[in-house]
């Protein structure tokens, strides 16, 4: 059986470091019991160290609970204005990173851009959580076909050694409470595109790929995280505004915990 895994999507949240460290030290407070899930708490970069100096002083939940970014450069260091490094990120704690996002595509992130960075992840020591989705379920089931492209865009020359450090994260777009007129998705969207994904997967990879984690992120919530977990096909959740609730995101722990 391969871990369960929750990993907390912060996006541009919260305010300032104070901020971040009290949500931060609120969730390790709640979730000091977990054992067997697998805890990512992904944060805006500059946030990162701080939030790495708080985890150090967490005793044995260190040991469940890891740091992420929401992305990352592809190059190494040079003359990059702006853009932060895998290796800078591993370096100051991270060992997880989001990427493909729907929100990133939307600016104009293509599947290359996210290949690339995918591959400098892996080099830097860093494990990518690959977003992977449709916006509209049309009655012809193309969106199959999107997902399909998404993921061979995104994973050529992948080496089928590195492919399971690699989490996919199923996030369909219309679901996402930043989407307009969004509606609920179900553990069968869920299941069904699971299945999906993970036959794409073997068919590239081979027996490697199951060892690939595959996640829901559709707005994910404490209400319906056991049903996602329990029907859904997936190994985990990606909560994104649940996360920013030290209550509810410890509830998605807590049920992903007891769902083994």
């Amino acid at each position: 059986m391969l871990r369960k895994i929750v990993v907390g999507n912060w996006k541009m949240n919260p305010r300032s470091p104070q901020e971040a460290e009290k949500l931060f030290a609120n969730i390790a407070k709640k979730v000091s019991h977990i054992k067997k899930t697998e805890i990512v708490i992904c944060s805006p970069f500059l946030y990162l160290s701080v939030l790495s100096k708080a985890l150090a002083g967490k005793g044995k939940i260190k040991k469940q609970i890891f740091l992420g970014a929401q992305n990352v450069f592809w190059g190494d260091v040079g003359p990059y204005t702006g853009e932060v490094s895998g290796e800078m990120l591993y370096n100051i704690g991270a060992r997880y990173i989001i990427l493909g996002h729907s929100e990133r595509r939307t600016l104009g992130e293509t599947g290359d851009d996210i290949n690339k960075k995918i591959k400098s992840a892996l080099l830097a020591g860093l494990r990518p959580i690959l977003c992977v989705g449709e916006s509209v379920r049309d009655e012809s089931h193309g969106y199959f076909n999107l997902v399909k492209t998404q993921l061979e865009e995104c994973l050529v020359g992948v080496s089928k050694n590195l492919i399971s450090k690699i989490i996919v994260a199923y996030e369909p777009v219309w679901a996402l409470s930043s989407t307009a007129n969004r509606r609920d998705a179900t553990p069968e969207n869920s299941r069904e595109m699971a299945v999906f994904i993970r036959k794409i997967l073997s068919d590239k990879f081979g027996s490697e790929a199951s060892n690939m984690r595959i996640i829901y992120g559709g707005s994910a919530s404490e209400k319906d995280a056991a049903d996602f977990l329990k029907n859904g096909g997936v190994d985990g959740l990606l909560p994104g505004r649940a996360s920013l609730d030290a209550k509810k995101f410890s509830e998605i722990i807590s049920i992903t915990e007891n769902s083994f």
